[in-house]
């Protein structure tokens, strides 16, 4: 009887084993928004890491996280270091294009609380008199461990909203001129 119990426990995990294999090697999380603004105003925002405080979500997970900016003003070559509590975790992103008023591309690279390496990027497209589509993405490697825990967490449910947050933020500030 153990036996039959213990082949039907070893199967059933080989079998999650394997599925999680099977899992996309990439992963890809995206949100877009309208705002009621030309898009240099919304590249302004998001090619200058000193003005991130102002609307990115992920500024106010830590009030005493430590901040560090360096490199170039703004535009590429800027970097942006952060070391916070369990929430904010650490990491340094350092914007390796800028396309004025279109794109803005970020080498993003986590080291806590689980070390990863993926590119954030921000498009911005005129949609309309006065407007622009902005589209916030983030996409990398997904290693088998990410597979794995992918069968049990979504980092698209656990990141989309974040990215929804700092969308609203962005659009607010941007609308306000």
């Amino acid at each position: 009887m153990w036996k039959i119990i213990g082949l039907i426990v070893l199967v059933a995990v080989v079998a999650v084993l394997v599925f999680a294999a099977t899992r996309p090697d990439t992963f890809r999380v995206e949100r877009s928004i309208v705002v009621n603004a030309p898009p240099q105003r919304v590249f302004e925002q998001v090619n200058d890491f000193n003005r991130w405080r102002a609307w990115s979500p992920f500024e106010t997970l830590d009030p005493a996280m430590k901040r560090e900016i360096a490199g170039t003003p703004h535009g590429k070559g800027a970097v942006y270091t952060w070391d916070g509590n369990s929430k904010a975790g650490a990491g340094r992103m350092e914007i390796v294009e800028s396309v004025p008023a279109s794109a803005v591309r970020i080498r993003l690279d986590f080291t806590r609380p689980m070390e990863a390496h993926n590119m954030a990027e921000f498009l911005i497209v005129p949609e309309g008199p006065g407007a622009s589509r902005v589209t916030w993405a983030m996409h990398g490697p997904q290693p088998y461990i990410g597979k794995l825990m992918s069968l049990v967490f979504s980092i698209d449910r656990m990141v989309g909203p974040d990215f929804e947050r700092g969308l609203a933020n962005l659009k607010s500030l941007a609308e306000q001129g």
